[in-house]
């Protein structure tokens, strides 16, 4: 048992030490998910460092009984798998609004954020897949917790 504690922990280790890929100083596209319906999110991406990041996303989102707009902001930590593939992982909060039949509301939430993305080097393009979990949103989310899986294409420029 000792030895897969050590295992672990140093594999975890390693994962942290990676060489980080340089990112792209700024990106722009969409976020097209699933989260308490289908939603379009407008992305853009400021790169910090050679593998640290700010995303915000401003989104509308639309199933059968409600509509709702959010603002999300995420710190997010890049890291190279391969030549083109990155994976990222990151933190961050929102804020909303809903409307439904008879109601509306507003709401905040803190939001994680991981997934993976390839980067095309003969063309300024980035396409991405993540899971982003949402806790908070009273009144939006089922038991203040909702999440989805998205499809992103950016410009990087």
């Amino acid at each position: 048992m000792k030895k897969l504690i050590v295992s672990a922990v140093m594999l975890m280790g390693l994962g942290f030490t990676a060489k980080a890929q340089e990112i792209s100083k700024n990106a722009l596209g969409l976020r097209l998910g699933d989260n308490n319906g289908f939603g379009a999110e407008i992305s853009y991406q400021k790169g910090l460092s050679d593998n640290n990041r700010l995303e915000a996303d401003l989104g509308w989102r639309n199933n059968h009984d409600v509509s709702a707009f959010k603002l999300t902001g995420i710190y997010q930590w890049v890291w190279e798998i391969d030549n083109n593939f990155n994976w990222y992982a990151g933190a961050g909060a929102g804020l909303g609004s809903w409307s439904a039949s008879g109601s509306n509301g507003s709401f905040a939430y803190i939001a994680g954020d991981v997934g993976i993305e390839y980067n095309f080097k003969e063309a300024p393009i980035l396409l991405s897949l993540d899971y982003r979990p949402e806790f908070g949103g009273h009144g939006y989310f089922d038991n203040n917790y909702g999440s989805d899986i998205a499809l992103g294409i950016k410009y990087k420029f």
